[in-house]
This record gives structure tokens, sequence and C-alpha cells, in this order.
């Protein structure tokens, strides 16, 4: 074969490959787009462009370019200087990821997400600008209905709260005969229906939900990060705080401040149910295909008659007796857990206390875990829900 003929068919390759790409980000429902960097005119668009902004191909493509001002021209806004920048060997804005609104032909803007790439030749020079358009519609419509039920549950719950909260101020101040176990427990419901309050004001307050989707919301966490962070809590209640950790991720796929919460309840349930003194020990690790993390107090433990119970709504155990809350914590922070497809356990292990474990599933982790699953060091300690691994004796902090 002559090399013309070769060239021939590495461009017939090049072109299949290409087009298998485009009908597969196109079975997806995305829109791809193609835009030369020489000229800046669109090379290619995807019919469906027409169902998502009333304009045919041809009409978005009049509509790029230089000067052009079309309603599509937010494809290869900062074009130019993207260019200039890798020229200078700056690789930062290779690849974007940017929400814009087109303005479709009947009037109404077109809220999309434009992920590009630039393509070099093999000279180092752009030669294309490519990339997927996704309608944000569907998102932004979920978001706008988790903010009203976020609303509506607001106000369901603040409505018989507020009730409770003004009934136990009139009781506590009309009161003046109560005895001293009457009025401990007008306090208790006043300090627990402050609590919630106090939580619908931080998770459903009409502040809160009005920021969510006003900025990208991160999905993902490093575990060692999230560790950090509790022992920052701990210290800041004046208690002894370690971490042991090994080999766990650098992120987590998830949403952040739902897994915070989680551990925070895990956190506030050592500090309460373990004398002052004593150390908390926070602890990450690759368990079964995913990640462990555990909170490990040296407080009395819960009764083993009671380790299923505790996670029930408004469940309290014996050891609470006296003690302020809603019986609400473990319960949220457990659907917290399964929600992102794990599942928090509790047990009691050797030497007493109390030690809550939260699994969660991680992709990748299965392979680190079959090179350590015949060491003898990593037996799996009885009584919990999901296989876990025992921590090496190094790792603290």
């Amino acid at each position: 074969m002559n090399r013309s003929a070769s060239n021939d068919c590495s461009a017939s390759a090049s072109l299949a490959l290409a087009e298998q790409f485009r009908v597969i980000a196109e079975i997806g429902g995305d829109i791809a787009f193609s835009i030369d960097c020489a000229s800046g005119q669109l090379r290619y668009v995807s019919p469906s462009i027409e169902q998502l902004v009333g304009y045919t191909a041809a009409e978005v493509a009049a509509g790029i370019g230089p000067g052009a001002n079309g309603p599509l021209a937010a494809l290869c806004l900062g074009l130019p200087e993207r260019m200039r920048r890798l020229r200078a060997g700056d690789r930062s804005r290779l690849r974007l990821v940017r929400e814009a609104e087109f303005y479709g032909a009947y009037g109404y803007p077109v809220p999309v997400e434009i992920i590009s790439s630039l393509l070099c030749g093999e000279d180092g020079q752009p030669q294309a600008l490519v990339g997927l358009v996704r309608d944000l519609s569907p998102r932004r419509l979920r978001e706008a209905e988790q903010k009203r039920f976020a609303s509506m549950l607001n106000h369901e719950f603040r409505t018989p709260l507020s009730t409770i909260d003004g009934a136990i101020q009139r009781l506590e101040a009309t009161c003046v005969q109560a005895d001293e176990p009457t009025r401990a427990r007008y306090r208790k419901i006043a300090l627990a229906t402050d609590r919630l309050i106090g939580m619908l004001d931080d998770y459903l307050s009409p502040e809160r939900m009005a920021g969510i989707g006003s900025e990208r919301q991160p999905t993902s966490l490093a575990p060692r990060v999230l560790l950090e962070e509790g022992q920052d809590q701990l210290r800041a209640a004046g208690r002894v705080a370690s971490i042991k950790s090994h080999e766990l991720p650098a992120s987590l796929r998830c949403e952040p401040e739902g897994l915070r919460l989680a551990l925070k309840v895990l956190i506030d349930n050592a500090i309460a149910y373990s004398p002052p003194t004593s150390p908390v020990v926070l602890q990450g690790r690759l368990a079964a295909s995913g990640i462990e993390l555990a909170v490990r107090d040296h407080g009395p433990g819960v009764p083993q008659d009671e380790h299923l119970r505790v996670f029930d709504k408004f469940y309290r155990g014996r050891n609470a007796d006296g003690m302020p809350g809603s019986g609400l914590g473990l319960y949220m922070a457990r659907s917290i857990v399964e929600v992102h497809g794990g599942v928090l356990s509790l047990v009691t292990p050797a030497g007493g206390g109390a030690e809550f474990r939260i699994w969660l599933p991680v992709a990748g982790a299965a392979k680190h875990l079959a090179r350590r699953a015949a060491s003898p060091d990593n037996p799996a300690p009885a009584g919990t829900t999901a296989p876990v691994m025992a921590l090496p004796p190094s790792g603290n902090t």
C-alpha cells in the first residue's frame, strides 16, 4: 500500500471514530458541536438543536463567528483568549464546563451547560473546539420542586413547633408552684423545641433554599478532610481527638453537607455520652467495596438489646435519661447514609465504649482490598452489617 492510500485509510478511520463518538453523545440526549479555531465558524451541531432553541443548524451556524451575536454565540465565548493561553503553554482552560443561557426562537431563555475542549494538531496548535450542550431545564425544575418541598416542610414543622414553644414558655412563666421535676421537664421540652427550630433554620430556611442552585454545588469530598473537620469539632468542644486512617481515596462522590451532618451527629453523641476527659477516635479505612468512617468513644456504650433500636425515629435509650435531645439525630444520620447507598451500624469494641461506623460504596475500592484480604492482620469484626477491614497499627495523627 502506498503512502497516499495509507493516509486515506488513516483519515477514514479517524472520521469513523469521530462519527462514533458523536452518535454516542447524541444517544445520551446531548447536543454535540464542533467549531473551527482558525475561522471561528461552526463546523457541526446536532440537528436536535432545533428542538432545544427553535433554530435550525444552518441558522445557528450563521450566528456564530467573529463579530457574530447570534442566539448561540455563547458556544465560542472566550475562544480567542483560550487559544492565546494554550499557545503560551497554559493548559488550564483546555477543557471548560460552564453554564449559560441561549435565547430561543420563541423569545424565552434556555439554561444550558456547555462542556468544551480544545483539540490540537500534531504541531500542538488548537484546531477545533468540540463539546456538548446539555439542557439544564429539567435540573432547574427539580431544584425548584425541592425548594418548594423544603419550604412546605419548613412551614408544616415550624407551625406546631411555634405552638409548643409558646405553650411551654407560658407554663414556665405561670406555674410558679410547680415542683423541680416538673420544671425540669419544661426545660427539657423547651430545649428540644429550640433544637428542632434551629435545625429548620440550618437546613430548611428560605435563605438556605435560595442559595441552592445559585452556584454549582460540590458533588465530592475528600474523606480525610471530613475526618479532620470532625477532629476540629471535637477539639472545639475541649475533647482529646485523634485520627487513624489508611489508604483512603482522595475523593468521595457524595453530597458533602449531608455527610458532614451525619458525622456531626455521631460526634455529638460521642461528646454527650462519654467522660469529658476521655479521648474520641475518628477512623477511616477501606472496607469491602467502599470505605468506612468510624467514631469511637470510651463511654458506657449502648446496651446490646438497644443496638438496632437506637436508629429508630424518636427512640432514646436508657443512657439518655436526663440528657437533652429529640431522638432524631441517629435516625437522620442513618437516612443520610442510606441515601448515599451506605450503611450506618453500631458495634461495641473491645475495651468498651461505642463505635458508630459509616460504610459507603466507592468505585475501585475492591481492587485495593484484594491485595489485603488474605492478610491475617485484617479480620472482619463480628456484629457489623457490612464487611470491614481492621485498622493497621500505623496512621495515627
